[in-house]
């Protein structure tokens, strides 16, 4: 789209509603593009609008500067907090120490992002149909997945073999994460 306003989501989203026989989405993953915030609650009113993680997260680092480093354990923390925390509770007392542990209090992009938590963290979502999408784009998401695993520039072996360890350590994820949701959310991290 050239314009990205308000009428030009809704003309979308009309469109799309009209090929889909009138029923609309149940669930709709998003950047935090205002426009299309107000066009969603217009045009799909009832859909649960859910903000992509990634781009979450990509804020987070641009406005967290040297507290949001791959060596910090605030970046770790945070990351934890965008995807592991299955209960509201666990995702209060969690951004509250947080904020308590690195001095944050005054921090305006945490103040701003904690406000909104109900469009982007999981357990808002308990219920909500979303396929197991937390990323917009599948490009993304598997971008910054690769970037932690296989170097740039490397040859094809070593892709392959990274690549693997990647799908293992996903699937061990998974794993992980039926077994705390058969427990109930009660698993402590």
């Amino acid at each position: 789209m050239r314009d990205e306003k308000v009428e030009s989501f809704e003309w979308v989203f009309s469109g799309f509603l009209k090929m889909m026989g009138g029923k609309k989405p149940v669930t709709i993953l998003t950047d935090q593009a205002r426009a299309m915030e107000v066009a969603i609650m217009n045009v799909f009113p009832g859909t649960t609008h859910r903000w992509c993680n990634w781009h979450v997260l990509k804020k987070a680092k641009e406005s967290l500067g040297s507290n949001y480093t791959k060596k910090s354990d605030f970046r770790t923390e945070i990351h934890r907090l965008c995807d592991e925390m299955l209960t509201i509770e666990e995702l209060e007392k969690g951004w509250s120490n947080l904020i308590v542990k690195y001095g944050l209090a005054s921090n305006t992009f945490l103040a701003q992002v904690y406000e909104v938590r109900e469009k982007w963290a999981e357990p808002y979502f308990s219920g909500k149909f979303c396929a197991k999408m937390t990323r917009t784009q599948r490009s993304e998401s598997a971008n910054h997945m690769l970037k932690n695993y296989v170097p740039p520039a490397c040859p094809m072996n070593v892709f392959v073999k990274q690549y693997g360890k990647l799908q293992y350590d996903r699937d061990q994820e998974e794993g992980f994460q039926e077994k705390r949701t058969r427990l109930g959310g009660c698993y402590k991290i």
